[in-house]
C-alpha cells in the first residue's frame, strides 16, 4: 500500500478527531458502560486501513486524560486498538468493506480489553465489566457505521 500525502492527512484528522471526541467526552468515556463517543468514527477503518494508525493515536492521545493513566492505559489500550483496528478491517473484507462489520469487529475486542485491564487495576471480574461494555461500544460502533453509510451513500470520501 502505497502512503500518499492524503493519507497521512487523513491520518492527522482522524487523530485529532478521536482525540477531541475522547476528551470533550470524557465524563462519559471513562464510566463502567463507557460510552466513548469517539468510537462512532472507528468503522471507517473498514474502507481505509490506514485510518488505524490515526485511531491508534487517538486512543494514546485520549488516555492520556484518562482517570487510570498508566501502562495498561498508554500501551496496552493503544496496542489492543490496534489490533482490534485491524482484525475490523480484515473482517469487513470479507463482507464488502461493511461499516458494520469493522465496528462490530472492534466493538468486542475493546470490551475484552477494558474488562481485563479494570480486572488488573481494580480487581472487578470480567464477568461483571464486559457484558455492559460489549453493549455500550456496539451502540456507539452502530452509529459510527450508519454516520458513515450515510456520508458514503453521498461522497466517496474514501477513495484517492
Amino acid at each position: 500500500m502505497e502512503i500518499n500525502t492524503k493519507d497521512v492527512t487523513l491520518v492527522a484528522i482522524f487523530a485529532a478527531l478521536y482525540a477531541v471526541l475522547g476528551v470533550v467526552f470524557a465524563p462519559i468515556g471513562f464510566l463502567a458502560l463507557q460510552f466513548r463517543i469517539a468510537g462512532i468514527i472507528r468503522p471507517a477503518v473498514a474502507k481505509k486501513p490506514i485510518l488505524i494508525v490515526g485511531y491508534t493515536i487517538g486512543v494514546f492521545i485520549t488516555n492520556l486524560f484518562s482517570p487510570f493513566t498508566g501502562f495498561l492505559e498508554l500501551v496496552f489500550m493503544p496496542l489492543m486498538s490496534l489490533v482490534a483496528g485491524l482484525a475490523g478491517y480484515y473482517a469487513a473484507k470479507f463482507f464488502g468493506k461493511s461499516y458494520m462489520v469493522a465496528g462490530a469487529v472492534i466493538a468486542v475486542i475493546i470490551p475484552i480489553s477494558v474488562s481485563w485491564m479494570l480486572n488488573q487495576l481494580f480487581e472487578l471480574p470480567i464477568v461483571a465489566t464486559l457484558p455492559g461494555l460489549i453493549v455500550s461500544e456496539q451502540i456507539v460502533n452502530g452509529l459510527g457505521s450508519i454516520l458513515f453509510m450515510a456520508v458514503a451513500s453521498r461522497y466517496r470520501w474514501y477513495e484517492g
